[in-house]
């Protein structure tokens, strides 16, 4: 798999994360969590903004290796959607499917 190949972030409605400002600025995302949930784990909560300003935001790893779109820790999904958390400061990838 190359980065052109690499699952897009499609939508981000995590509207306290640094890299989302009119959707995900960070090159890439990676998934994380654990007992069921599937964290972007390069969500910050930060006033300030981060990121590049032109950039389609990709996910770079997976470690939910119990969901249907990882093979190998990579996610082999068409793109993803983000959106918040459980937890104020926490965001998830809402295309996590479990086995």
């Amino acid at each position: 798999m190359t980065t052109t190949e690499m699952p897009h972030v499609s939508e981000c409605t995590v509207n306290n994360c640094s890299y989302n400002h009119d959707g995900c600025h960070a090159y890439a995302i990676n998934v994380a969590g654990h007992n069921g949930s599937a964290d972007c784990g390069t969500f910050v909560p930060l006033s300030m903004r981060g990121g590049l300003d032109t950039v389609t935001s990709m996910v770079g790893a997976c470690q939910r290796a119990d969901c249907t779109h990882n093979r190998d820790l990579e996610c082999t999904a068409s793109e993803i959607r983000v959106g918040p958390g459980s937890a104020e400061h926490a965001a998830r990838c809402l295309t996590y499917t479990p086995r």
